[in-house]
């Protein structure tokens, strides 16, 4: 198929859902005060948008969301070729920091706020804390999983360590590599919302609470939209970007 007729195909579901609940509210069989129709939705977010609330809000969290994942995808690259690649680090690190990862992320926000305050350092580290546990495991089980075949051709070919690590580790390990990216960006939008809870006064979070507060479900819902779009689109553009990077790759995906 054609990448228009992906795209096409993508929205179907999300457009028979909304044309399906609409019908449902205009028929009177649900009410619609809970969940709003797609036509208040709709409206909410033209306003947003009219007054310019939504672009500075939309903003706010990407930008948070762009710092904290540049931050905790390079610390977790690190982090993850080092344990990977030096057994003693290895044993000595690794426990604790698969100890952290099961800590929600909602357990750091008290902690971050009597280190940092409420500005905007301890929303951009929570939001690499989020990011750097699945790029860490991500980056770390591809190293380990290579094929020491792979290595033990390379010393055949008497390749240095920084040759080995070019032409045979790097390319074996960075499928898996952009996996762990790509996890690691989606838990980013997933850890902004804890983020935007710490005395935020702009931010998608922020929309999603001030609409709780005020009992507003068409602004929570429209909130809600506005970030699967915006997670969507920053997920596109990675792929987009790191794409020709596995271009070698011979996969079954469009053979499936």
């Amino acid at each position: 198929m054609r990448q228009g007729g992906r795209v096409g195909l993508g929205l179907v579901l999300p457009l028979a859902l909304a044309i399906g609940w609409e019908i449902a509210v205009d028929s009177g069989l649900v009410s619609g005060r809970l969940l709003p129709p797609p036509s208040r939705i709709g409206a909410t977010l033209l306003d947003l948008a009219t007054s310019g609330d939504l672009f500075l809000h939309v903003e706010a969290t990407l930008i948070r969301v762009g710092l904290g994942f540049f931050w905790g995808a390079a610390a977790g690259i690190l982090a993850g070729g080092l344990v990977a690649t030096l057994p003693t680090l290895r044993w000595l690190v690794d426990p604790s920091l698969q100890a952290l990862r099961a800590v929600p992320s909602l357990a750091w926000v008290p902690l971050f706020i009597l280190w940092f305050g409420i500005l905007e350092t301890p929303k951009v580290l929570l939001i690499a804390v989020g990011v750097f546990f699945p790029v860490y495991v991500g980056v770390s089980g591809a190293i380990a999983s290579v094929d020491r075949k792979l290595i033990e051709v390379g010393r055949i070919f008497r390749l240095s360590r920084l040759a080995l690590a070019w032409r045979i580790l790097l390319p074996a390990v960075l499928p898996a590599t952009l996996v762990g990216l790509r996890t690691g960006l989606g838990l980013g939008f997933l850890f902004v919302v804890a983020a935007e809870l710490m005395g935020a006064s702009e931010g998608l979070g922020y929309l999603l609470v001030d609409g709780q507060q005020f009992s507003k479900p068409d602004q929570i819902v429209a909130a809600i939209i506005t970030f699967a779009l915006a997670g969507k689109l920053a997920d596109m553009v990675l792929v987009t970007l790191t794409r020709p990077l596995t271009r070698w790759q011979d996969t079954a995906r469009e053979s499936l």
